[in-house]
């Protein structure tokens, strides 16, 4: 079974976890993800089934849409409202202009620290195992880009304010809460987080667990459905392989080519000359190769997915 599934996922599931039970459901072992979600995050996670998993390198500096709240007030060390207090409550003096204010500060590219509670690698082991431990956790800062970041509102204490934002790959909204709260003097740490959209990929595209495993449940308990049936049950809930890097041009294939592509071999696109990648597909559904232009109209098979 070969596919891109769009997971909402649910609060208190890693996405390893996701990972985990949609192989469970869908009784295969090759399935991974597009970009970790923290446990406490919902939201947009895609999935690459079987062979697509092979995309996975041209998702790995996928921007991310977010929407969320963060709590001033005080600090975590999470980072986030999963974590402990980091030091006595106050009682923020806020209002929605200042915090519209402070937000202009976490736009464009930007040094970031990463939460010491994430996956950053400290002499090859990741943080949040030291900072379990209760160990130093030396961290360095990186640079992000943060494309949009709007407060939308605050609620009536003027403790929470509700945001959206989109961002480059590698940026912690977690560290950008903790951040504002140390400028705005009083703490603050991410209350709630939901992803969006991941590339071209939207919450519109996302379908629930329990609805995965529904579909999959159903054809498992019908006498009359065979694997075939299954398949394309399942098929019918991931993305359509034709809205698959849409920034790519598509050709279809003649069984020459998919004979070439088969073997390794580069095939001729004269239509194409001005492009440097192209999809091959068999058929509308059969995403075959990722084929990249090596001299005139030449191409070459880059990844292949038969």
């Amino acid at each position: 079974m070969n596919g891109v599934l769009i997971i909402d996922k649910p609060a208190g599931f890693t996405s390893h976890d996701v990972v985990a039970r949609v192989r469970r459901i869908l009784q295969q072992r090759a399935v991974g993800h597009l970009g970790t979600l923290d446990p406490m995050a919902t939201g947009v996670l895609p999935l690459v089934l079987g062979n697509m998993t092979r995309l996975a390198q041209f998702y790995l500096s996928s921007d991310k849409s977010y929407e969320g709240v963060i709590r001033f007030g005080f600090a975590t060390d999470t980072y986030d409202a999963e974590g402990e207090p980091a030091g006595p409550a106050t009682e923020p003096s806020l209002t929605l202009e200042h915090v519209r204010e402070l937000a202009t500060k976490f736009t464009g590219t930007i040094e970031q620290m990463p939460p010491p509670f994430s996956a950053k690698k400290v002499g090859g082991v990741p943080a949040y195992k030291l900072a379990r431990k209760k160990k130093d956790v030396a961290l360095n800062p990186v640079q992000v880009e943060i494309k949009k970041f709007e407060i939308l509102a605050m609620d009536d204490a003027n403790t929470c304010a509700r945001f959206c934002a989109r961002v480059a790959s590698g940026t912690y909204m977690r560290s950008v809460a903790h951040e504002m709260g140390q400028l705005a003097g009083c703490g603050a740490h991410l209350q709630s987080l939901r992803r969006t959209a991941v590339a071209d990929f939207e919450l519109e595209d996302a379908h629930s667990l329990e609805e995965l495993e529904q579909s999959a449940g159903d054809l498992q308990n019908s006498k009359s459905a065979g694997e075939g049936k299954r398949v394309e049950a399942i098929a019918d809930l991931c993305v359509h392989p034709r809205q698959l890097l849409p920034s790519i041009p598509a050709v279809t294939a003649t069984e020459e080519m998919l004979s070439r592509i088969r073997h390794g071999r580069p095939v001729n696109l004269p239509e194409l000359s001005r492009t440097r990648e192209v999809k091959v597909f068999s058929g509308q559904r059969d995403l075959i190769a990722i084929c990249t232009r090596v001299a005139g109209t030449l191409f070459h098979p880059r990844i292949v997915l038969l």
